[in-house]
């Protein structure tokens, strides 16, 4: 019998496990396993999602980085000046924190964790509430009304409008929501790891919470910091929403806040030629994967 024949007898005699994973497979399948197949077969075509696909090879790829100086001078600078402040920084930010609420009483622990944990959960409504009307554009803005008082400013500037100031925001904004469920993840992580080797430390020489932290918490706790790190990836390299968020405008000024998803998105859902966008997201596709190999390097047990 050949292996194929192999894989199916040990299905059928393992059917009753399989019937259990059958919605995730489905799931995984459908949402996941097959828009990236269409993606990589339509970004070998030029399609406009009227008429039918015309296979023109690479040519999506070799204009994307030799003709398309809006991916080629912001999209893509501004995407890894974004990923470098918001990924390595945020992951660091996270771990930091959750590793000072471990320190607290159990009893008031909860309060902490979830007073870092609510912005995450509230998503579009945060952003609403409170940055938008932080960085509103005439004096009843937050920002706007302390500078002005404190006599940095004399009027008040248009923060989600100006260039120079919209990516440190956009940067701001996603740090400050980086605690989630990777949050979570290295709270958790944090409360397995055994105490005794701590104790175990200290008579090996280990002096000093650095030294602790370094070679006894992050080495017990790798599968939640690979965890965490492959949220932070995903959540880093989606934030493009935020910016159509904050400014409501698919395109922000002067393309200064301009990242590759919303390059995608353009050329998606305002120019139809949808070709063009999904070779685009193949290139994010690629990135965001090299990021996660890296990670899984850091962070993988060694036994895996």
């Amino acid at each position: 019998m050949n292996r194929l024949g192999l894989f199916f007898a040990d299905m059928w005699r393992s059917r009753a496990a399989y019937l259990f994973l059958a919605p995730f497979l489905l799931s995984f399948l459908y949402f996941i396993l097959f828009p990236v197949v269409m993606a990589v077969f339509l970004s070998v075509t030029s399609y406009d999602g009227f008429t039918f696909p015309r296979f023109v090879g690479l040519r999506n790829f070799i204009a994307l980085f030799t003709q398309d100086l809006v991916f080629i001078q912001h999209a893509l600078p501004n995407t890894f000046r974004f990923a470098l402040i918001v990924g390595p920084g945020g992951y660091v930010l996270t771990f930091l924190v959750a590793w000072l609420i471990h320190q607290i009483p159990s009893r008031i622990r909860d309060w902490f964790t979830l007073a870092f944990y609510a912005p995450a959960m509230a998503g579009p409504v945060a952003l609403n509430v409170v940055w938008m009307v932080a960085f509103s554009g005439d004096r009843v803005g937050y920002v706007n009304d302390a500078l002005i008082r404190l006599g940095i400013i004399r009027t008040p500037q248009l923060w989600l409008q100006d260039p120079k100031y919209l990516l440190m925001i956009l940067i701001a904004v996603s740090i400050w929501m980086s605690f989630g469920v990777g949050f979570l993840a290295m709270l958790a992580g944090l409360q397995t790891v055994n105490p005794e080797l701590y104790e175990a430390g200290r008579i090996d020489g280990i002096r000093g919470r650095l030294q602790e932290v370094f070679y006894i918490t992050v080495p017990s706790m790798k599968p939640q910091m690979l965890f965490s790190a492959v949220m932070a990836i995903v959540g880093t390299l989606r934030a493009g929403q935020l910016s159509v968020q904050l400014t409501g405008q698919l395109i922000t000024p002067q393309y200064s806040a301009h990242l590759i998803i919303n390059h995608v998105d353009d050329f998606a859902y305002a120019r139809y030629e949808l070709g063009y966008a999904s070779a685009v997201s193949v290139v994010l596709l690629l990135i965001s994967y090299g990021m996660m190999r890296l990670s899984y390097r850091l962070f993988a047990p060694k036994e895996e």
